[in-house]
């Protein structure tokens, strides 16, 4: 009895154990997990962090710059120049070859430079500035996108879900009226025809099952990957598809006003706006002189033999400080080019932003009206399952009292099935319209 029980505990602890290595999730769970961990959104946080080290790295070249160098020279064949003869009592009219310095040389500078004034710095700190609210807005785009995708790949899933277990049920039935009906064309009651009819519905179910089972695993690996989880995980989703129906139904929605400013489109193509602006005040400030300053600090030291290291070694010393002013004078007409180049990419800016404005305002009433259509469309698939049921069990009756054929069963049962898929594609249209009014209306507002 000990080993048995011992035996129980630990497949019980095992099921317990493989319970707790799958991921459940509500909507809103997976929602969550996947804003964190999905692939695309993750590289998203990581082009606003390369934004930081951006907008640093330009603000850094108006800093102090130190630089140092050290060098070393070794004149294997040291130069030999010519002097007159007669400044060492030779010759006048000839010429004695002199080695001027020494063989080896080590010198060691560290120069500091600080820009005091350049017009395309400043410019360069307002686009850095520019470019990281580009990345915010780009990641907050990401993750509406995000957010729709995993709406749609979770009501894919219970879709594919609804399906198979409709299919399953609904072969079930036509099993138990085929059995019946050979029994009875067996015993000459009902025709061959019957029959064959009876299988011929049970033959499209099976090939349905078959191929709803396949698109369920298809369906629940894209979930997977939307969450930014290994295909080979197992998932389990806490929800179905009629609670997430009656949940998006909210007919207040459709009140909301759409403010253009909030939608990350526009936000989006008001960045570019901004940075061609940029671009075009950059241009302009060529124009501006530079300014910057510097001191540096050297030593030097010359030896026929490598003797640097030694302490007797005598180490020359020097250092400068200086201004430096870059002026820009002609260009031949360059500068003057590169700005109205640069013009003219801002009115294309402002243009496809009026462009983006008009979209937006057209995306969203389109959104409102799929909205508002996938909700009646919702409702009346809900009306005609209930009728097609009643036909189909008013058939079902008739078929079993000899007073419908079975080509007048299988005409009620395919419009039966037919309702069935309508009525669960309309809850999965429902809920992804209304994902695409959110988006649109960027409503929850998704930032970082």
């Amino acid at each position: 009895m000990i080993k048995k029980f011992c035996l129980i505990l630990v497949v019980l602890t095992g099921f317990q154990l493989q319970a707790q290595s799958d991921y459940r999730f509500t909507l809103e769970e997976a929602i969550s997990f996947a804003l964190d961990s999905n692939y695309t959104a993750i590289n998203a946080r990581r082009d606003i962090a390369k934004a930081i080290k951006q907008k640093w790295e330009t603000t850094a070249t108006g800093l102090p710059q130190i630089d140092a160098e050290v060098g070393y020279q070794n004149q294997l064949k040291q130069p030999v120049t010519l002097i007159p003869s007669e400044f060492s009592g030779g010759e006048p009219g000839t010429f004695t070859p002199v080695v001027f310095g020494t063989q080896q040389q080590a010198n060691a500078t560290a120069t500091l430079t600080q820009l005091i004034f350049d017009g395309s710095y400043l410019v360069g700190l307002q686009a850095a500035r520019a470019f990281l609210d580009f990345s915010e807005n780009a990641n907050e785009k990401t993750r509406l996108e995000v957010r729709k995708g995993v709406i749609n790949a979770y009501g894919s899933v219970l879709l594919s879900e609804e399906l198979l277990s409709i299919f399953q049920k609904n072969k079930e039935t036509v099993e138990k009226n085929l059995f019946e009906t050979r029994k009875i064309y067996e015993n000459g009651l009902a025709e061959e025809e019957d029959v064959e009819q009876l299988e011929i519905t049970l033959l499209d179910l099976e090939i349905n099952i078959q191929n709803t089972e396949r698109t369920l695993a298809i369906a629940k690996q894209m979930f997977n990957v939307a969450l930014g989880i290994d295909i080979t995980i197992p998932t389990v989703l806490t929800q179905n598809l009629d609670q997430l129906a009656e949940e998006n139904i909210q007919l207040s929605f459709m009140d909301q006003s759409l403010s253009v400013e909030d939608n990350v489109d526009y936000k989006i193509a008001y960045n570019l706006t901004e940075q061609r602006s940029l671009e075009m005040k950059l241009e302009k400030s060529r124009a501006l002189p530079s300014l910057r300053a510097f001191v540096n600090y050297g030593t030097q030291a010359n030896s026929n033999e490598f003797s640097f290291l030694d302490s007797e070694q005598l180490w020359f010393q020097s250092s400068v400080l200086g201004v430096n002013m870059t002026i820009p004078v002609f260009s031949s007409g360059m500068r003057s080019a590169k700005t109205q180049r640069a013009k003219i990419a801002l009115e294309q800016a402002e243009t496809e932003l009026e462009e983006t404005v008009q979209n937006i305002k057209l995306e969203h009433d389109t959104a409102k009206n799929n909205y508002q259509f996938s909700i009646d469309k919702y409702d009346n698939a809900k009306k005609n399952l209930n009728l097609a049921e009643r036909i189909e069990n008013k058939n079902q009756i008739k078929f079993s009292e000899g007073i419908a054929t079975s080509f007048e069963l299988r005409q009620a049962q395919l419009q039966l099935y037919t309702a069935q898929q309508q009525y669960f594609q309309s809850m999965l249209d429902l809920i992804n319209s209304k994902a695409n009014l959110e988006t649109v209306l960027n409503t929850p507002q998704l930032r970082n």
